[in-house]
């Protein structure tokens, strides 16, 4: 709504923290396993890079979205945008993954 309550901004926001903590350490350790131990650092750089890019990438598409079109409008488009790189990310890791299991 126009004028949300504190709570009902409060539980969407912990609902995407609860799905961001389930997903960000499991990805990260294996990541990071995956790298050999001498590479380590590097593999961690690497890491924070990428999820640098991913944020400063995902801000600067926000706000494209909000120039091109003002209030509700552009909050729409944000999040299709959004869960349309989600849906090719989670599509690319499928076929990564079915490719690992065939092969």
């Amino acid at each position: 709504p126009p004028d949300p309550q504190a709570w009902n901004i409060a539980w969407r926001m912990a609902l995407c923290g609860l799905g961001f903590a389930l997903f960000q350490s499991p990805n990260n350790r294996v990541l990071m396993s995956s790298a050999p131990r001498e590479r380590s650092g590097a593999a961690s750089g690497v890491l924070s890079t990428a999820r640098l890019m991913g944020q400063t990438i995902g801000a600067a598409l926000a706000a494209l979205s909000f120039h091109i079109a003002a209030g509700a409008e552009g909050a729409t488009i944000a999040i299709c945008v959004g869960a349309g790189a989600a849906a090719a990310a989670f599509t690319i890791s499928a076929l990564r993954k079915s490719g690992e299991t065939a092969g």
